[in-house]
C-alpha cells in the first residue's frame, strides 16, 4: 500500500550540478591552436608573395572558428561516449586539414581525401585512447 513512497523519484542533474570552472588549459590550448591555424592558414594563402589584408582576414576568422569549436568540444567532451567523442575529434581535423590544403589550390578530391585521411587517423588515434582508459 506505501510502495508508491518507497520509490526514488527523478533527480534532475541540471538542478544542483555545479557549473564547470575553466582551468587555464580549457581556453589556452584552443587559443593557441587558433593563433597558429590562423597563422598557417595566411602563410599558405600568402603563397610567397606580400601580405595583403584579405589574408590577414583569413588568418584571423579561420583561426577564430578553430578556436571556437575546440574550446566547444572540450566543453561537451564529457558528456559524449567514447566512440561519440572519437568521432567529434576526428570530423574536427577532417575538417581543419582539408580546408588547409584546399588553401593550396589543389583539387578538392585531394583536399577531401587528405582530410579523410588525417581525420580517420585521428579518430583510430582518439578511440584507443579513450576506450584504453575508460573507467
Amino acid at each position: 500500500m506505501v510502495t508508491h513512497a518507497a520509490m526514488p523519484g527523478r533527480k534532475r542533474a541540471g538542478a544542483h550540478a555545479r557549473p564547470r570552472s575553466l582551468s587555464p588549459y580549457a581556453v589556452g590550448v584552443p587559443l593557441a591552436l587558433g593563433i597558429i591555424y590562423g597563422f598557417y592558414a595566411a602563410f599558405i594563402r600568402r603563397d610567397g608573395g606580400p601580405s595583403t589584408g584579405g589574408q590577414v582576414v583569413l588568418g584571423l576568422v579561420s583561426g577564430a572558428a578553430l578556436a571556437a569549436l575546440c574550446f566547444a568540444l572540450g566543453r561537451i567532451q564529457r558528456d559524449l561516449r567514447h566512440g561519440l567523442r572519437a568521432v567529434a575529434y576526428g570530423a574536427l581535423t577532417a575538417c581543419a586539414i582539408g580546408f588547409l590544403v584546399s588553401l593550396t589550390d589543389t583539387s578538392v578530391l585531394r583536399s577531401a581525401g587528405l582530410g579523410l585521411v588525417v581525420g580517420a587517423g585521428v579518430f583510430l588515434a582518439t578511440f584507443y585512447l579513450f576506450y584504453s582508459r575508460e573507467p
